[in-house]
């Protein structure tokens, strides 16, 4: 048996959904964590949604194939989650949030009349800034065909009586807060500081737009829309240019969620759907204000109110020693971010592109930062005359525009370019460095659990692997060179791996391998254990192996952050199995892979999550580690996140995960103890 991946995502949602509502999280923060649920939810109807609803207009027969639901109707379903799980958004925000903001002494205009003292004050914010950005449009049969209501911008329509003829209309204006700001900070009054949505100033001030006729209704509302890119015929010969030109319609895309906002009347709903060609399954009610993903720009004004800051911990190069390849030389080094700082990272690339030793750089990007210093580094690299070669991932989903700038600038400094076939991405964190070190080439390989952007590295918990192994750098210079050939699966059967596992290629066989070990183990009533930390399990041949380890009585210790299929805990099943999620302060995206115990353990990390698309249709790589060190601090780092009490659901066999309300506050929590034995080691 297996959970559908779309409900055990919106039970993940939710989970950042109760961060919110925790009083011992900072008020500030909990706001974060409400963007959170905000954005994380429309990418969902980007993304998962269309295909959700594809997947509800199947026959009853392959329904029951695909899916736990007999009987239900899983679109249904879904939106009963999504109602109640948005009134519990609006129920934090109202009753929990605004009023500890009050206590705070700040004021937010959330659905409430604006105070005589800001009314001057919020007309000429709205004549002298916000004026300018309004376009009303008469809504009738020509303005369907010359106006597309964009993704996630926000609109307010209005219905209009002309007093003379007695008619009524009906205009949609645009919010513009992309062009401005969605949130203003007004003057204080008796030391209260005031905060209101420009939607609010725009409501406040529409009769200045509709002189002479009466404004009978005004109703906000958004469009969600597919987000998915046709590559079907897109070759890689010119990707580049194909992908841009969908960017530019990814945005005009059909409706996968019209969201309007609570109250509006159906003969009004209707008539949008019908102008705009809205199904009725995909019709939303909502609050007054959409898009609260913009929560994450909310003024602060007391930084009190946000996470503590902790300074990242240095990693011990060495005293005097900032050559970062005289260190890897001697030893491996392993970050675990965000705790460590990024600093040896951004030396790596930094120092290789200045010294004149280094001949070669390989690197694979997949979603780099907006402002990369790791991609300029690769330009200078390239401008003092390295070869260096990007396996730049043009299909990265949202980051596609921002790749395809990198793109150009790195080709026009003399970058090799590789783009992957339409029908795979490459997903794998790796990087390379040939150095020639008395009249000898050493390749310096870096391997990461994420991407290499130093902007996520501050929030995303991540593992960075940097090595002089002889036989993982030869393997990845192996992989390097197949990804460079032009019709590389000709040769494909021919390459060999075995230090790193990758997908394509032996990927699944060790990973099975690893798994009937630790049977076999349990079959000879030996200790046997398998622990697993990923962001999704979803494949279910793999699913299936571990419920076969179960059943030969092989323990099971998954630590899932989002999306799991499997169901833990079932009699004649899975009871060997428990899975454990985590939801904190920094976004776990770590992949851990431990299969034994002590010692004699085998120990990988890569980029690789465990569904049916990072198996078959990626490049995803995880490394064995061989130090022993390193390894030591894996198994502790998994030991830690295992213990913690105070940000963990555990799954039960009825796929809720529930938390230990008696440790949950007062027990471990395991990203503040992994910083500390990291600390420690110092």
């Amino acid at each position: 048996m297996f959970f559908n991946r779309d409900l055990s995502w919106l039970g993940f949602n939710y989970r950042v959904l109760e961060e919110a509502s925790k009083t011992s999280v900072p008020l500030f923060e909990r706001l974060k964590f409400l963007a959170i649920f905000s954005s994380n939810l429309d990418e969902f109807f980007r993304v998962r949604y269309p295909a959700l609803r594809v997947f509800s207009q199947l026959d009853k027969k392959t329904i029951r194939k695909e899916s736990l639901f007999n009987e239900e109707d899983l679109s249904d379903i879904v939106q009963n989650k999504l109602t109640d799980q948005l009134e519990e958004f609006g129920q934090i925000l109202r009753d929990s949030i605004i009023p500890e903001l009050e206590q705070n002494n700040i004021y937010f205009y959330y659905n409430r009349p604006i105070l005589q003292q800001h009314q001057l004050e919020i007309k000429e914010i709205f004549l002298s800034q916000v004026l300018s950005f309004i376009q009303p449009i008469i809504l009738d049969a020509e303005s369907s065909r010359t106006f597309y209501p964009e993704n996630n911008q926000l609109y307010l329509v209005i219905t209009l009586k002309d007093k003379v003829h007695d008619t009524i209309s009906h205009t949609i204006i645009n919010i513009p807060s992309t062009k401005l700001k969605r949130f203003y900070v007004l003057s204080p009054v008796d030391d209260m500081q005031y905060v209101v949505f420009i939607d609010d100033i725009v409501r406040e001030n529409i009769n200045i737009l509709f002189s002479g006729q009466k404004i009978e209704s005004v109703y906000s509302i958004k469009f969600n829309r597919d987000a998915e890119l046709n590559l079907t015929d897109v070759y890689s010969r010119n990707l580049l240019d194909k992908i841009e030109k969908l960017l530019s319609k990814r945005d005009m895309g059909e409706t996968s969620r019209f969201l309007y906002e609570k109250g509006m009347p159906s003969n009004l709903q209707h008539f949008l759907a019908t102008i705009y060609n809205v199904q009725v399954a995909d019709m939303f009610e909502g609050g007054r204000y959409h898009n609260l993903s913009n929560l994450f720009s909310f003024p602060s004004f007391n930084n009190s109110l946000n996470y503590k800051k902790i300074k990242p911990l240095s990693f011990p190069l060495g005293k005097g020693n900032w050559d970062i390849f005289n260190v890897i030389t001697q030893k491996d080094i392993l970050l675990h971010l965000p705790y460590h700082s990024y600093v040896p990272v951004l030396a790596f690339f930094n120092q290789a592109a200045v010294d004149p030793a280094v001949t070669h750089i390989y690197i694979t990007l997949y979603r780099v930062a907006t402002e990369s210093h790791i991609v300029n580094a690769l330009i200078s690299a390239a401008r003092n005359g390295k070869n260096v070669t990007a396996f730049i991932e043009l299909k990265a989903r949202f980051d596609e525009a921002n790749n395809i700038k990198w793109s150009r600038v790195m080709k026009k400094a003399g970058i090799r370019l590789i783009y992957s076939e339409n029908k795979i991405k490459v997903h794998s964190k790796i990087a390379m460095v040939k150095k020639i070190i008395d009249q000898k080439p050493v390749c310096f390989a870096v391997l990461s659990t994420g991407n290499f952007n130093e902007s996520t590295a501050t929030f995303y918990t991540d593992h960075v692997l940097m090595t002089i192994n002889k036989s993982f750098a030869r393997e990845l210079m192996r992989l390097f060179e197949f990804l460079q050939k032009k019709d590389a699966s000709i040769e494909k059967q021919q390459i060999k791996f075995s230090d790193l596992w990758v997908s394509q290629f032996n990927m699944l066989y060790e990973l099975e391998k690893q798994i009937n070990n630790e049977i076999k183990k349990a079959e000879k009533k030996q200790p046997s254990l398998i622990r697993i930390k990923v962001n999704n399990l979803e494949e279910p041949g793999f699913i299936e192996l571990l419920y076969k380890a179960s059943n030969a009585g092989v323990h099971v210790q998954l630590i899932v952050r989002s999306i799991c299929c499997l169901i833990p805990g079932a009699d004649g099943q899975s009871s060997n199995i428990i899975v454990k999620r985590i939801v904190g302060r920094y976004l776990e995206h770590t992949r851990l892979f431990i299969f034994g115990q002590n010692e004699n353990a085998v120990v990988a990390i890569g980029s690789s999550d465990l569904m049916t698309r990072n198996l078959y249709r990626r490049i995803e790589v995880l490394a064995q580690v061989k130090d022993e060190s390193c390894k030591k601090e894996l198994l502790d780092y998994f030991e830690l996140q295992w213990a913690d009490t105070f940000n963990v659901t555990m799954m039960l066999p009825n796929t809720e995960h529930v938390r230990n309300e008696q440790v949950s506050n007062t027990g471990i929590n395991s990203q503040e103890a992994i910083y500390s034995y990291l600390e420690n080691k110092l």
